[in-house]
């Protein structure tokens, strides 16, 4: 479905420019800009996939993964597609890609009052916009999260950073939290390998916080590429900086889309980018597509004792409101 988008500005010559993503497009008339769903028509910026749904799934809230937000909790989660980022290794290029790759998927049109209406017919206490780049349906996503706030449903982007403060201002009032990658510390990996820089996406981190949006972030362990132990190090002291309460989630590399050539984590390498994360000050860091690790629990600052167990998606939460059932502490946890 094609609406007039948010975020752009009209310049000379039918031509357009965006605000929505850090990319900041010029685009041509009849041309779209980098994510391939924002479209100059005539001098006017359109977005063309408005409602038009190609994942729509019941979630457990830690597969995005979220685990110090609603734990135990159902997210009805929604993609259209396209991205602003072309990852070599994505994991959802069959949607993310297809307008890049110029195919054309059949999706469901669903209105944001239709999907709130899901989100409470399958009892979910949150709409994650993911899968594919929130940023790059935002006009959907905002209007589906102003709904979603007055049936006090709460909002997640999971992201890859890459929007512009424009954009955050615009969504704030109504984003709760966000699971944001930081892909890599290195600006050469973001442009080799993901088609994007590597500052906007730290801006979005530290500007999210301030603003009082629930964040943690994931970092996808590659082979070779950007598991280095001072790269971890900058990483987990970038985000102890911000906020040592902010979960970091290490999770797993299983070869993917291009990078088919490059081998799954191992789990060493895993364990020492937690321990890595804790030495930093992380009171939450956790491994990712590891079922059963034991850096899958939330531990007790205070006294060490598991406060939120899981297996997988299995979660048992062990907390008095937002403290440790066994010695009081305070937890960095929303419920």
């Amino acid at each position: 479905m094609r609406r007039e988008a948010m975020l752009y500005e009209r310049l000379d010559g039918k031509l357009v420019r965006c605000a929505l993503c850090a990319h900041r497009c010029t685009v041509k008339a009849d041309r779209k800009g980098i994510c391939g769903v924002r479209e100059n028509v005539d001098g006017l910026m359109y977005t063309t996939v408005y409602g038009e749904v190609v994942a729509a799934h019941v979630d457990p809230i830690e597969k995005k993964p979220l685990y110090n937000f609603l734990p135990g909790t159902r997210s009805f989660s929604i993609a259209t597609v396209g991205c602003n980022f072309h990852c070599r290794f994505c994991q959802n290029a069959d949607i993310s890609q297809a307008p890049r790759e110029g195919l054309r998927l059949a999706g469901e049109k669903l209105s944001p009052a239709q999907v709130v209406a899901a989100a409470k017919t399958y009892a979910c206490d949150s709409i994650a916009y993911t899968y594919t780049e929130p940023t790059i349906f935002f006009e959907y996503a905002y209007d589906t999260s102003k709904l979603a706030q007055e049936e006090g449903i709460k909002n997640i982007f999971v992201t890859n950073g890459y929007m512009t403060l424009e954009a955050l201002d615009e969504i704030d009032p109504y984003l709760d939290a966000a699971n944001v990658d930081l892909k890599s510390f290195d600006d050469g990996f973001y442009r080799r390998l993901c088609g994007a820089r590597l500052q906007p996406v730290l801006d979005t981190i530290q500007a999210m916080r301030e603003r009082g949006v629930w964040v943690e972030v994931t970092t996808l362990l590659i082979p070779g590429l950007n598991d280095s132990e001072a790269e971890l190090r900058q990483i987990a002291g970038f985000i102890a900086e911000l906020d040592r309460d902010m979960p970091w989630h290490v999770s797993r590399f299983t070869p993917r889309h291009e990078l088919l050539d490059v081998p799954g984590t191992p789990l060493g390498s895993m364990h020492m980018a937690a321990k890595i994360g804790q030495e930093a000050g992380l009171r939450y860091v956790y491994v990712g597509n590891v079922p059963g690790d034991m850096y899958e629990n939330t531990l007790c600052p205070g006294c060490g004792a598991v406060v939120i167990g899981r297996i997988g998606y299995r979660t048992t939460v062990d907390l008095e409101g937002d403290k440790c059932a066994s010695c009081g502490q305070r937890i960095a946890v929303i419920r």
